[in-house]
């Protein structure tokens, strides 16, 4: 995906047998670029947000809510809309999200930290 292509994402609340989270996936081809966010975000999302990067998924999830296969919880959707890239590298990506909840630039930045990454407004 080139910089400045809008493409969808989707927060999904994550019900899980082993406790709640909050996934942020962004749509990047054929595949969504997934980070598990350990609390919720909100609109300001002034304060940083600890996540980490786990593996693509689904593209079928921009726009599923219910039960997940093998026990594994319940998704429900918290927040959607449109992204524009600014920048990606492996440690950093800019994104503008265009949400219901979530609006403005944003970074998620690579901890150095095995999957550590923070999300914060940039």
């Amino acid at each position: 995906m080139t910089p400045d292509a809008l493409q969808r994402f989707v927060i999904l609340h994550h019900a899980a047998p082993a406790g709640e989270h909050w996934d942020l996936m962004l749509e990047t081809g054929d595949r969504l670029a997934t980070w598990q966010l350990l609390s919720a975000p909100t609109g300001a999302a002034a304060c940083p947000i600890e996540c980490v990067r786990i593996g693509e998924h689904r593209k079928l999830y921009l726009d599923y809510e219910g039960p997940i296969s093998r026990g594994r919880g319940e998704v429900r959707r918290v927040d959607q809309g449109t992204y524009t890239l600014r920048s990606r590298a492996d440690d950093e990506w800019i994104v503008t999200l265009h949400g219901e909840t979530l609006i403005g630039e944003f970074r998620l930045r690579h901890t150095g930290d095995g999957e550590r990454w923070v999300l914060a407004k940039h």
